[in-house]
């Protein structure tokens, strides 16, 4: 008997014995599929328990009760306790691999590949009782070639070159083994382990800078989620799906490999920095454009004013309340920024 159930003509969630009516809960729940909504309600208990031992949400909602709407508000909420939630080890992994599925999806829509995401990191694989594989994207339809993607916010790993290996110390997780694992565990034709950069050793910070091509084992890709910079894992993504889809069973010469996919890697780096100068720049001269339309339309306000006021000597109270709150300027200003929007577009 499920925990969770939904009165759509009232709109309201029922928790057993107990009806809730809360916009946001029923939306919440409305958008999940009947047999996931009881899981999701015990993650939903276990980030609130957190967010109140913080004794946090009390002061945030009395600080912004007086200046914020119901739904930004509730945006700002979500926000702040995602940011607070995701540097504790026991959440930032699953939101890691939601974050991480929810680019690639945006990503495959827009570059219109029919590539497929499995969320798999909460069960076994084929190795027993083993779930590394944190995310399986099936390639190309039916092809059965398969890329394995394992996220690792986690300062405790290291990179593990095999040739600083002793296996004679304590068996510890390492990129390299979790590369290779999760590749054996999810039947996987290339493999991809996802860092973020405010969550990495800095060994492995220092050895891969971006993004690093291994032969034989996979990709490594540092990303930087809370600015929202996934642009490594689409550079590796797209070059273990070229991997995946063209490998065959020959002999390969593994040093001429690692120099083509290196001058891959470092092109494709290029052309992302040279795609982000570019969006930057065009950021920068829609601000310096809204800000030289702003002067202009000030000067017009402010000069038919002043002949107003040389013309009748003075000017009437109505004509200084209109001069000091000059929202006929923020009238024509909005319409200025559309027009610039547009322009920019």
């Amino acid at each position: 008997m499920p925990l969770v159930s939904l009165d759509q003509k009232n709109s309201r969630v029922h928790f057993g014995a107990f009806e809730v009516d809360n916009k946001i809960l029923f939306g919440f729940f409305n958008k999940l599929a009947a047999a996931d909504r009881d899981e999701q309600l015990h993650k939903a208990l276990y980030i609130g328990v957190l967010a109140l031992m913080e004794d946090r949400l009390s002061s945030f909602l009395s600080r912004t009760a007086n200046e914020l709407g119901t739904e930004l508000e509730s945006l700002k909420l979500i926000f702040d306790m995602k940011k607070e939630l995701f540097y504790r080890s026991a959440v930032k992994g699953v939101l890691a691999e939601a974050d991480i599925a929810d680019f690639l999806s945006e990503f495959f829509d827009r570059q219109k590949i029919n590539d497929r995401i499995e969320l798999t990191g909460d069960r076994a694989g084929t190795i027993r009782r083993n779930k590394t594989g944190d995310i399986v994207c099936h390639l190309a339809g039916d092809s059965g070639k398969r890329i394995a993607i394992e996220c690792k916010f986690d300062k405790s790993i290291r990179l593990g070159d095999i040739q600083t290996k002793d296996v004679f110390t304590k068996k510890a997780d390492t990129a390299w083994s979790q590369l290779l694992e999760a590749q054996a565990n999810r039947d996987g034709q290339a493999g991809i382990i996802v860092f973020d950069a405010s969550l990495v050793d800095n060994s492995i910070l220092t050895a891969v800078q971006d993004l690093k091509f291994v032969p034989g084992i996979g990709l490594i890709a540092i990303i930087d989620s809370q600015k929202g910079d996934y642009r490594n894992l689409a550079i590796a993504y797209m070059l273990a799906r070229d991997i995946a889809l063209n490998a065959k069973t020959m002999e390969l010469d593994t040093d001429v490999l690692k120099i083509i996919v290196n001058r891959l890697i470092k092109d494709a780096r290029d052309m992302a920095l040279v795609k982000h100068l570019i969006v930057a720049n065009i950021d920068n001269m829609r601000q310096i454009l809204a800000q030289v339309e702003k002067g202009i339309l000030l000067a017009e306000f402010n000069q038919r004013y002043l002949i107003k006021f040389l013309a009748d000597g003075t000017l009437t109270k109505e004509d200084m309340l209109a001069f000091y709150a000059g929202e006929e300027v923020k009238e024509r200003f909005s319409l200025v920024e559309r027009e610039i929007a547009d322009l920019c577009s």
